[in-house]
């Protein structure tokens, strides 16, 4: 048989031989390396047979697949850790993820006292070095092995495999799963891991089901990969915005009040308004939108029209029962319909359109209790919404603006490379989950992508991920753990002006539907502050700080300057406060700093003989000493502009 390696060259042997004895007649060294091997494109095992003429590459720890295959081993390490130490734990599955690997135990919580013993425990299966045999039963042969040893989520999933599966197992030196691999052919092939965290997950993601504890760990070929990985980790949770956010003051939960609903505190509430006054003046003054304000409630009939209440009653809080009440009412997830009604309070004529309607709009969904984290995921939320009432023949271009000022509004906010771009589809296997037909949702879906493409913005197509009435574009983006969720949405609406009876005048006379777009230009204000917060480590660009300069007089002799400096400032739109404690100068600046303050003001005797400052910024440390009016000067533009200050960004990679 010939056998075409990876980089061209052929090997032919005359009998079969399995990928691991490939890898060991090729060189020793890539043997000790492999982890798996990709024939004819699919991984496969060491193990695995090659008996007739194929490509082969072997993977090693540099590869993506052999990568997960060290970790998929680790976690069967990690299974017979948990079965040596807590032998009542019945095992279920330990897959690699895209970071590491999890494993699920029907077992009590696990504290980080028993991580730290159970990864000691892995450390003596490692250095025992026992190969991993693959084996195979049949289907009540298998069922019958895990049986026998009590393990009836391995029995369920046997039973849940199709008719033609082919049931495999691996022994590591006693301990056996239910698996089909790949895995390393020896334990001591691990060389660096860490178990991270353990947290409840439910048994096949099912609420229902029985609740389960799920380890996670991570593993890599080398020690510094594996602590260059610990540090990123570290770095994540300085940087989550759930601790980091609540640490700066910015917002807090309470029980009482209910999760999925977070308080913003004075300093987040300073920051949302900043942004929201930003994109209210951005859209009326530049982008020619107008303003509506419309009530936060409605009744069921409103939602019943625009087809809410029978695609997303169940995401809704309903105030009212159907069957009791003459009237039920329901907390609104959206404006579209209530903007409808604001354009048809009026008839308009073909000459009026566009008409581009914006609202600061408070929205209520019903999220899931296991969803919601933060801010990111929250049951009352504000979002910069809108709605474009417009002429077929106004709709691509319109479309493409509202592109331009999501575009211009991630910019500003420095967050453009970190979004990418989807075109959500309706799903053509389950048409009962949307309104209109299958023409209108192929028609409309090709404009985006015809827009998206002209635009020349990489985007990915995600069936299923539509709206009931209408295709977007969704603009989404990670959060520090991987986790990606919608900043962004534009949508393409051909459907609802008919539910509603909306139209317009045209040029002969007639009356003609309108098409609808609906869009945010930033997005939820929640959100988008959880994702600044994440982004910057809490070091905001200074035009968004809640607080914008420290004034900070050496002693108190210097405190009627330093309320000279706040009133000036004050009355230039600066935020301003000044710190009087009689404490050393020195601990002022590092409190300053800690706060993440752009700009500290030190004054004393000089200065405020002079009419100057000291600056000291978190950009560039000491700025020097200048007039105040400079400093006014400087600092207003900086704001104006909305500058993202290089020095900040450098500073915060290397932090």
């Amino acid at each position: 048989m010939k056998v075409t390696l990876k980089d061209g060259s052929a090997k032919e042997y005359a009998q079969a031989m399995s990928i691991y004895d490939i890898a060991l007649d090729i060189s020793e060294g890539l043997a000790r390396a492999a982890c798996a091997g990709e024939v004819d494109g699919e991984v496969k095992d060491l193990r695995t047979i090659i008996d007739a003429d194929c490509t082969l590459s072997i993977l090693t720890a540099n590869d993506p697949e052999g990568l997960r295959v060290i970790r998929h081993t680790a976690s069967h390490v990690l299974a017979e850790a948990v079965k040596r130490l807590f032998p009542e734990a019945k095992v279920t599955i330990g897959p690699a993820i895209d970071e590491g690997f999890y494993y699920d135990f029907d077992a009590a919580p696990f504290s980080r006292e028993d991580l730290d013993k159970l990864e000691a425990e892995m450390k003596k299966i490692i250095k025992e070095g026992h190969k991993l045999e693959r084996f195979t039963l049949s289907r009540q042969e298998a069922i019958k092995y895990m049986e026998e040893r009590n393990e009836p989520y391995k029995v369920e999933l046997i039973q849940d495999l199709p008719e033609d599966a082919e049931i495999s197992f691996y022994d590591q030196g006693g301990f056996v799963d239910l698996c089909a691999g790949p895995h390393l052919m020896s334990t001591k092939n691990i060389k660096a891991y860490k178990l991270i965290s353990s947290s409840m997950a439910y048994w096949r993601g099912d609420s229902d089901r029985a609740q389960l504890q799920r380890i996670y760990g991570t593993a890599f070929a080398k020690k510094e990969e594996l602590e260059a990985y610990l540090e990123h980790l570290e770095d994540i949770k300085r940087r989550d915005h759930n601790k980091l956010g609540r640490e700066m003051e910015l917002f807090t939960t309470v029980d009482v009040i209910g999760q999925g609903l977070p308080l913003l505190l004075p300093k987040g509430t300073k920051m949302v308004m900043k942004m929201q006054r930003w994109i209210e003046d951005l859209e009326d003054k530049e982008w020619g939108y107008v303003r509506t304000k419309t009530p936060l409630m409605a009744k069921s009939d409103l939602y019943k029209m625009s087809g809410h209440w029978d695609h997303y009653k169940e995401g809704m809080f309903v105030l009212g029962d159907e069957e009791k009440d003459k009237e039920v009412f329901a907390l609104r997830p959206m404006t579209c319909p209530f903007q409808y009604y604001c354009y048809k309070n009026t008839q308009h004529s073909y000459r009026d359109l566009p008409i581009r309607y914006g609202e600061t709009s408070t929205l209520f969904r019903n999220e899931d209790s296991g969803e919601m984290h933060g801010l990111t995921r929250v049951r009352q939320f504000t979002i910069s919404e809108g709605h474009l009432i417009v002429r077929p023949d106004q709709m691509v271009e319109e479309f493409k603006g509202c592109i331009a000022l999501a575009k211009y509004v991630m910019s500003t906010l420095g967050l453009l490379d970190d979004i990418t771009w989807h075109l959500s589809k309706w799903d053509p296997e389950n048409p009962e989950k949307y309104i209109g037909e299958p023409e209108v949702w192929n028609e409309t879906e090709a404009h985006i992508r015809n827009i998206l493409t002209e635009l020349d913005l990489p985007f990915t197509e995600e069936v299923g991920e539509a709206a009931f009435y209408g295709p977007k574009v969704d603009i989404n983006a990670k959060n520090v753990y991987g986790k990606e969720d919608t900043m962004i949405t534009i949508q393409w609406d051909a459907l609802l002006a008919e539910q509603f009876d909306m139209y317009y005048i045209d040029a002969n006379g007639e009356r003609i539907r309108p098409y609808i777009i609906h869009r945010t230009s930033l997005g939820c204000y929640e959100r988008t502050l959880a994702w600044l917060i994440e982004k910057y480590a809490g070091k905001f660009p200074t035009w968004l700080c809640p607080e914008q300069v420290r004034v900070l007089p050496i002693s108190e002799k210097y405190e009627a300057y330093a309320e000279e400096i706040r009133k000036e400032l004050a009355r230039a739109d600066i935020d301003v406060t000044v710190d009087n404690r009689s404490e050393k100068i020195g601990f002022k600046i590092r409190e300053a700093r800690l706060a993440k303050v752009p700009y500290m003001l030190v004054v004393g005797a000089q200065e405020a003989e002079d009419k100057t400052v000291s600056v000291r910024s978190r950009f560039a440390g000491d700025e020097g000493v200048k007039p105040l009016a400079d400093f006014i000067d400087q600092i207003c533009k900086e704001i104006r502009t909305k500058e993202i200050r290089k020095e900040e960004i450098v500073e915060e990679k290397k932090a």
